[in-house]
């Protein structure tokens, strides 16, 4: 296919990025017209690009991706920083270039990191790159996010885990986790319907639904926390800015020092809460 008229077709189709795209689209197609064409068709028809490429790019990482697995957004990598930076204060939060397994420095003591509703495991992935030793946990409800997430932690030595939020942990892990993960659903259900149909018809449901006014799923996760996080350990969630003042009180209640982060580069708000140290 040409590339000219790639880049019109998704031109058409909406696509903001249309010559990036069609870059990509070409590079994963692998000079295989008949391929670059499914793909490009599947582009066309309103799949996320994610899905079709099988990978996102996320804190400098390629993760992997499948169809009906939510997709990691670029403003989610603030929440990665700033974890990095609480864990390990003066920390880098630059990623660096190969396998973390490379990375390791040889007696450093290892930050215990969980990524709950983990999805790919792209939050724990990245965030484990950037400290260079870590032990490294994911978990989610859903056995297709626990497949992809599998081909993206097992290769860094971390494990994954099928289960409803702290229910699939190991018991071992109470009182030892330094950063807790949990990009939790958010979106209010009455707002759904008002998402890109990108993340309406191609993500569950279950991964952006966060109950009448998006936090139901972060009071279950508060709840428990306090039980799973180390003496100064952090639970990091994201939040609409809407949201921040009443997540924050969420996190307060269950007995955790709650702050609010933003970010006007990456447009994003995440919300912390601190275990007594």
């Amino acid at each position: 296919m040409d590339s000219d008229r790639l880049v019109a077709q998704l031109h058409a189709a909406g696509c903001v990025f249309a010559e990036e795209e069609a870059r990509l689209l070409q590079e994963a197609a692998a000079e295989d017209d008949q391929m670059l064409q499914v793909l490009a068709g599947r582009r066309i028809a309103g799949e996320p690009l994610e899905h079709v490429l099988g990978w996102a790019e996320f804190c400098g990482l390629r993760i992997q991706v499948d169809p009906g697995v939510f997709r990691p957004r670029p403003r989610t990598e603030f929440l990665v920083e700033h974890a990095a930076t609480l864990v390990r204060p003066g920390a880098s939060a630059t990623v660096v270039d190969g396998p973390a397994a490379t990375l390791v420095r040889p007696g450093a003591p290892a930050t215990v990191v969980v990524d709950l509703c983990c999805g790919s495991g792209a939050l724990g992935v990245a965030l484990a790159t950037m400290l260079r030793r870590a032990e490294l946990h994911a978990a989610d409800v859903d056995p297709v996010a626990i497949a992809c997430a599998r081909r993206n932690v097992e290769p860094l030595g971390g494990r994954v885990h099928l289960g409803d939020l702290f229910a699939a942990l190991p018991a071992d892990l109470r009182g030892r986790v330094d950063a807790l993960l949990a990009n939790v659903p958010y979106v209010p259900t009455d707002d759904l319907e008002l998402m890109p149909s990108e993340a309406r018809l191609h993500e569950p449901v279950a991964t952006l639904d966060g109950g009448p006014d998006g936090l139901a799923v972060l009071r279950r996760v508060a709840a428990e926390a306090p039980r799973w996080l180390a003496p100064g350990g952090h639970l990091l969630t994201e939040a609409s800015s809407r949201q921040s003042d009443a997540a924050a009180e969420v996190l307060s209640s269950a007995g955790l020092a709650a702050s609010v982060v933003t970010s006007e580069e990456y447009d994003a708000t995440v919300v912390v809460g601190a275990a007594p140290t």
